[in-house]
């Protein structure tokens, strides 16, 4: 499976930007009690600009003609529409650009790594991380309790624009769409910054710095759930990398990173930075909760509408080859002990065939091959261009909250 198609990489979450923690070990990652200076600790930084900018849309009322002034706003190089308010659009010229820092010569390089490892990008994206954020409590509690935790398969399709649009080869090109992506996801986030505290439901489990969703360090977080996970993954199924290609991967979620609003400063410089930092802030708080629950459940539960090969026993066990089996414990995923034996075998001698390290193809390569086949077409089915599945700013929460 060389290239799944341009929507080759399942990514449930988002994404990051560029540099800086001189030490593996950031000051604000620290245990000290109580919030830190203003601008020295991601969990208390926020949007602001667009913040106010969307809380301003969402009480006049004028997300609807947001919305639809930004369904034809597609490719980076296409201007900023007409059509919205002149506080927006300022906004959204400023800030609909790379970086200074972003070397093209590497995001395109990066974008041949994931067209190279697709195959292991989209089982760790769609089986490691999508299921690992789950068991992130502030993510799920945000998730389940907004406007597309209701719709988990639209939800999954929207963010799955966002996954191939930067693991597209010309994402971050004029005639690419992931700086345009990137710009709506912020949209979005700031409109549920404003529209989640007004949910009793979610005020009742949340646990954020004055009660606002989506800082910087959750999206940190997120970040460290997707990029840096599925780095250490490839790193221990022993997936030949090359130095360049490692690099180039970091930097494009950094772009990214930047591009959803995460200051500089709180950015991973390197990948040694990065696991450092992840197991800080990501680590400690994997946690089980009834939103989750019901999350994970609803993704994998996605799965039925195909004939995938294999059993829901054998996605189990896989979930918890790659997550741990205490968070499939957490989960409520069943045993079953003969997929178990199955994956933990049979995964590492495909991985081992593919990268030509293996001279025999193993027992269950085709069993793995039509189960990454078959979850791809699945959301392939209902992303097949931009303008299928949109990504659009809610007007409320989760119906009934």
């Amino acid at each position: 499976m060389s290239n799944l198609s341009r929507r080759n990489v399942l990514s449930l979450g988002v994404a990051l930007g560029l540099v800086s923690a001189a030490s593996a070990a950031p000051a604000w990652a620290s245990a000290a009690a109580g919030p830190a200076a203003p601008g020295a600790d991601p969990w208390w930084v926020w949007d602001d600009e667009v913040d106010r900018i969307m809380a301003a849309v969402l009480e006049a009322g004028q997300v609807p003609s947001v919305n639809t002034a930004i369904r034809s706003w597609v490719n980076n190089g296409d201007p900023v529409p007409g059509g919205l308010p002149g506080g927006l659009s300022t906004y959204l010229q400023k800030v609909s650009r790379l970086p200074s820092w972003a070397d093209l010569a590497k995001l395109r390089l990066a974008a041949d790594f994931n067209r190279r490892k697709d195959t292991y990008l989209f089982m760790l994206y769609g089986l490691g991380s999508g299921i690992m954020s789950t068991v992130i409590p502030r993510e799920a509690k945000s998730v389940y309790w907004s406007a597309g935790g209701a719709d988990m398969q639209d939800r999954a399709a929207k963010t799955f624009t966002f996954g191939y649009d930067l693991s597209d080869h010309n994402g971050f090109e004029p005639a690419g769409q992931f700086v345009v992506t990137a710009n709506k996801t912020r949209l979005v986030h700031a409109a549920v910054r404003h529209l989640l505290p007004r949910s009793p439901h979610w005020i009742a489990v949340a646990d954020e710095p004055n009660r606002i969703p989506i800082s910087n360090g959750d999206i940190l977080v997120t970040f460290h759930s997707l990029g840096t996970f599925v780095h250490k993954k490839l790193r221990e199924w022993r997936v030949p990398m090359s130095a360049q290609d490692e690099a180039a991967f970091l930097h494009s979620w950094q772009v990214a990173m930047h591009l959803l609003g995460v200051r500089e400063e709180f950015i991973p410089r390197t990948w040694a930075a990065a696991h450092a930092q992840s197991e800080q802030v990501l680590t400690p708080v994997l946690a089980p909760t009834r939103e989750g629950r019901e999350l994970a459940e609803d993704l994998l539960g996605l799965t039925a509408q195909v004939d995938l090969g294999v059993t829901r026993g054998f996605l189990n066990e896989f979930v918890r080859y790659v997550l741990s089996d205490a968070i499939g414990d957490w989960l409520g995923l069943r045993r079953d002990h003969a997929a178990a034996a199955l994956v933990r075998t049979g995964w590492p001698a495909y991985v081992a065939f593919r990268e030509g390290l293996l001279p025999v193809m193993p027992v269950g390569f085709y069993l793995f091959d039509q189960l990454i086949r078959a979850l791809a077409m699945l959301f392939l089915n209902k992303v097949t261009s931009p303008t299928t599945t949109p990504i659009t700013i809610p007007t409320g929460n989760r119906p009934g909250a």
